[in-house]
């Protein structure tokens, strides 16, 4: 993939916020990825008149979108899952490339008048409320180390869930005897020069399963090396029903059919990965035979000791990777890394993988709520003492909300339910003349159980860090699209939980 040209549009940022605000704002929202700029889109659609600034940290918005820039970077969900739920994704692409997601949230920022409210380059250092004053101070640093200080009413985080600085990146023995060049997806550089080369990555995530026919397009040979399998799965890259009902609907009906569609298929799967995992399993496992042919070992390379969602399931558009395999042009291998040497990567089972490029595609470091530590009236509120109210709030924290997408079901369905709640509550706040909002546990006693339902590296590695669920309403999350719609679209706002003043 060609590199993404960098800088935020021209005059972004400038010319309806001035350089200080001196004046507290409505609403301030971190970070202007998918999710910051989603929020962004609603609250200018709600409240035209509210005042509204998102602080990106980098010199671009897009996050995920803008950052990870390897070859062939792409979504391994569908689009119509992915997009926002009141903007269509354009086209009938399914399963789109990072340069076509980046481009759509930007069309979305310019769309809503959000484009000009993004101040780059504003890393956000500290926030802390004051109930006297009914404010949030939040104080953002330039890269120039130049401090910035804003006071909003409501603060909505949305700064996504991994660093954007490092990528999870583990040490191996002997690296330092390897004469090629090491390189993690997250810091992929843009003039590595790959052609005829022998490339390894490391890793048999969704990042791993794009990179290996990417790859091989130009490489000699391209070995994938695991130590455990993943499920990997097959999508089409156009959706077909998608495409027949767009012949008689409006784009925006087609779209909002092809999304339920795809919602509801996704939560049956899930339910019956709930109920009968030996069966998906068993259907996973045929799906991989079906593509590679009974004689290739689908046992040894695709055929995880965990259940199907216990851990992210790995798409891909039209079974490239699985053809890359077929004609030879990349290969599987699983065993575990003993140590590099000069010429490659010495296994366990003493094979010698050869390689002039290994691709550390060895996961994400997670990093909840950009890092930052809430400090009420003074005091420090550790993200990770704090439960989780309805999945968007933490117990404690006035006039704060956050965004963390589903594990198993697409991101977007969760943000676009929290910003939605979001608005319902300031909304809620102006008709009742309330100045402040605060989840409370109010004396109830509960057993903390982790946030992240799901086995991962990255989430084990993080566990301490997260804020934890209860086990109960509203403080319990259930990974349920149409629970959540119903609580988060219909529920009551001012519940035992929930205190206003």
């Amino acid at each position: 993939m060609q590199a993404r040209k960098r800088g935020r549009p021209t005059g972004a940022g400038r010319s309806i916020i001035s350089a200080s605000v001196s004046q507290p704002l409505d609403v301030l929202i971190i970070g202007a990825g998918l999710s910051g700029v989603g929020a962004a889109s609603r609250i200018r659609r709600e409240f035209p008149n509210k005042s509204l600034v998102l602080l990106e940290a980098r010199e671009d918005l897009g996050g995920t979108w803008d950052l990870f820039r390897y070859p062939g970077i792409r979504c391994d969900t569908d689009m119509y899952t992915l997009g926002y739920d009141f903007e269509p994704f354009p086209g009938n692409k399914s399963i789109a490339g990072g340069e076509e997601i980046l481009s759509y949230i930007r069309e979305a920022a310019r769309k809503y008048g959000v484009l000009e409210r993004i101040r780059y380059d504003h890393r956000v250092v500290s926030i802390a409320w004051d109930s006297a004053a009914g404010l949030w101070t939040v104080t953002a640093r330039l890269g120039d180390g130049e401090a910035r200080v804003f006071q909003c009413r409501f603060l909505h985080c949305c700064s996504g869930y991994f660093s954007y600085s490092n990528g999870y990146r583990p040490e191996f023995a002997g690296e330092a005897d390897f004469k090629g060049t090491i390189v993690h997806p997250q810091n992929w550089p843009q003039d590595l020069d790959y052609e005829g080369k022998r490339v390894v990555v490391i890793g048999s995530g969704a990042t791993a399963v794009t990179l290996v026919p990417n790859l091989a397009r130009k490489a000699a040979h391209v070995t994938m090396l695991q130590r455990s399998p993943s499920y990997v799965v097959s999508l089409p890259s156009e959706d077909a029903f998608n495409k027949s009902v767009s012949r008689f609907l409006p784009r925006r009906w087609a779209y909002a059919l092809t999304r339920w569609k795809q919602i509801g298929m996704a939560m049956l799967l899930l339910n019956k990965c709930k109920t009968d995992p030996d069966k998906v399993r068993a259907a996973l496992r045929q799906h991989a035979v079906d593509m590679l042919g009974a004689k290739y070992p689908v046992d040894t390379h695709f055929k995880p000791a965990y259940n199907p969602f216990e851990q992210r399931v790995c798409f891909m558009p039209d079974g490239d990777m699985f053809r890359t395999l077929r004609k030879g042009q990349a290969e599987i291998v699983t065993d575990k890394v003993a140590r590099f040497n000069s010429g490659g990567i010495e296994l366990a089972s003493g094979e010698m993988l050869e390689a002039d490029i290994i691709v550390t595609a060895t996961g994400l470091e997670l990093l909840p709520l950009a890092g930052l530590t809430p400090v009420v009236d003074g005091t420090p509120m550790p993200v990770n003492e704090a439960f989780v109210y309805k999945g968007m709030m933490l117990s404690g924290v006035p006039n704060f909300a956050f965004v963390v997408g589903y594990t198993a079901l697409p991101w977007t369905l969760k943000a676009d339910m929290v910003n939605r709640y979001v608005c319902r509550l300031i909304r809620y706040m102006d008709r009742k003349g309330y100045r402040k909002c605060t989840p409370s546990l109010s004396g109830i006693e509960m057993a903390p159980t982790s946030l992240m339902d799901i086995s991962s590296g990255y989430a084990a590695r993080a566990a301490d860090q997260l804020p934890r669920q209860g086990d109960r309403t509203p403080w319990k999350l259930y990974q349920h699209y149409l629970r959540d719609r119903f609580k988060l679209f219909g529920g009551k706002l001012n519940d035992d939980a929930m205190s206003f003043s």
